[in-house]
């Protein structure tokens, strides 16, 4: 068996393999600093290019692709106030405000470092501890699953804003627009007003861009021309203590790099949560367990650790479901069974059987990838900084261009940009009366899991009211709920 695993690590040792593991972290930083363009999507436009080569060298290129893609959505958020993907979202609420410091290359490095850190913490999870963490997934039934969604839901509804009623609203309303379309049970069209376009859903690139980039544009032009001051500059400090992580500060965050980490680790290997649902959890952990949590939300590295380390870990668990079970933990990882089958592999617990010096190559790339993430990023870094200085004449018009084309190319249609506008408009005015825009997105995202879990239970068990007492984790976790809606009252009213 030893012999077979250090064939499968040297074989990803080849040159080409290597190289074109490198290429795929490059593509994925560049796809995701571009807002719109996250992971799967790119991965999607780079499965036509794998097929020419060989199995591993596919896998470890895509593999980096996904990877790159994670800490590359941080680049604009930090800098810009635009996360490039929905997971990157949470890193700009102490991201850009370091940066308004003079610090923003400090905290793309603190950004880089937490992405490293995670991603090689649920890679080792990954490699040894694969199956058993898997096997939690496979006991989750409906009941479960909905439990866990509302859970979800609750904790997210308290970020982002001072009032948990408020949050509850913006995720309610975020469920409402995810209902647009055709009902998954009856097959009918619903909230469609008999546009047709609304008939196959609304897509959560247009609402993402939208809300997250598109908004910050319109409130930096209000900025700019209603004579409320200009908007937000970014500068750089040449001092070097605004520039790099002392081994000291990254120590500081040392504990909530783990404890980050192994949550996205745990809900990447949950099909379905997605990074989006880690990123703002560990940020909310990361916020109730600190010692000083008046300083987030203004510069804190703690809170781009957490989230960077938590949404860059779920690329590597995510894997997890897929090779040992044949289920992909998220969109990226669905995208991903395409090459393998391409490739003559099916995922699955019998590829370990029948595969397995291939699966150790895989892992191998998936660890070359971590490195590689590293060196591009350290040497990105200033890079990003240059074109940061580009004045915002030039700028805003290249953000709203690739705004644009983020929103077209993700269905190839108009009306996808004609959604990106109304919903930049919307989080424009939910931004002036404290309504939270992750709350309304986390809703979108987690709505179709949570409804099709209900509808589940309420088919499995001919609509019997006691459903859930057979279930305890189900019952635990809704008491979970519960708990922390009072708990939140209970200080709101303090």
């Amino acid at each position: 068996m030893l012999d077979i695993i250090l064939a499968g690590f040297g074989n990803a040792l080849h040159l080409d393999n290597v190289l074109f593991v490198l290429l795929g972290v490059i593509v994925g930083v560049m796809a995701g600093a571009i807002p719109g363009i996250n992971g799967p999507m790119a991965i999607a436009l780079c499965i036509p290019l794998s097929y020419y080569m060989s199995p591993v060298a596919a896998i470890g290129f895509l593999v980096g692709v996904n990877k790159g893609a994670f800490f590359g959505g941080s680049i604009p958020g930090i800098l810009l106030n635009t996360p490039g993907t929905p997971e990157s979202a949470a890193t700009t609420w102490d991201g850009h405000p370091l940066a308004l410091q003079g610090k923003g290359e400090k905290a793309l490095r603190a950004a880089l470092y937490s992405s490293v850190t995670g991603d090689a913490f649920a890679t080792l999870l990954l490699v040894l501890v694969a199956a058993p963490l898997a096997a939690v997934a496979l006991y989750m039934g409906p009941p479960e699953i909905f439990a866990l969604v509302c859970m979800a839901m609750t904790i997210i509804a308290g970020l982002g804003t001072k009032s948990l009623i408020r949050g509850l609203i913006a995720a309610a309303l975020g469920v409402l627009v995810s209902m647009i379309g055709i009902e998954p049970v009856s097959a009918l069209p619903r909230l469609t007003f008999d546009i047709t376009p609304l008939e196959r859903g609304i897509s959560l690139i247009p609402i993402g861009i939208g809300m997250l980039a598109f908004s910050e544009i319109i409130i930096q032009l209000e900025c700019l021309v209603g004579g409320e001051g200009r908007p937000e500059v970014i500068s750089f400090s040449i001092c070097k203590e605004d520039r790099s992580i002392s081994l000291k500060e990254y120590l500081r965050c040392f504990k909530t790099l783990i404890f980050s980490a192994f949550a996205g680790s745990v809900v990447g290997a949950l099909p379905g949560l997605g990074a989006p649902v880690a990123s703002f959890f560990a940020y909310d952990q990361a916020v109730k367990r600190s010692k000083h949590p008046e300083t987030f939300g203004k510069g804190e590295i703690e809170g781009i650790a957490a989230s960077e380390a938590a949404n860059s870990a779920v690329a590597a668990s995510s894997l997890i479901p897929l090779f040992t079970l044949g289920i992909p933990g998220n969109m990226a990882a669905a995208l991903l069974i395409g090459a393998f089958v391409v490739h003559g592999m099916t995922p699955g617990p019998l590829m370990f059987e029948q595969n397995t010096e291939f699966i150790y190559a895989v892992y191998g790339t998936i660890i070359i990838a971590s490195f590689f993430l590293f060196c591009v990023g350290r040497v990105g870094i200033r890079l990003f900084c240059r074109l940061m200085q580009v004045p915002p004449p030039v700028l805003y018009p290249i953000i709203i261009f690739t705004c644009t084309m983020g929103s077209y190319l993700s269905q190839y249609s108009v009306f996808d940009i004609i959604l990106m506008i109304i919903f930049s408009l919307l989080a424009y005015f939910m931004r002036k009366f404290d309504y939270s825009l992750i709350c309304l997105i986390i809703g979108f995202i987690l709505a179709p899991i949570w409804e099709t879990s209900l509808q589940q239970i309420i088919i499995a068990s001919e609509q019997d009211p006691f459903m859930f007492i057979k279930h305890p984790l189900a019952d635990i976790l809704i008491l979970i709920t519960i708990f922390i809606i009072i708990k939140t009252a209970f200080i709101a009213n303090k």
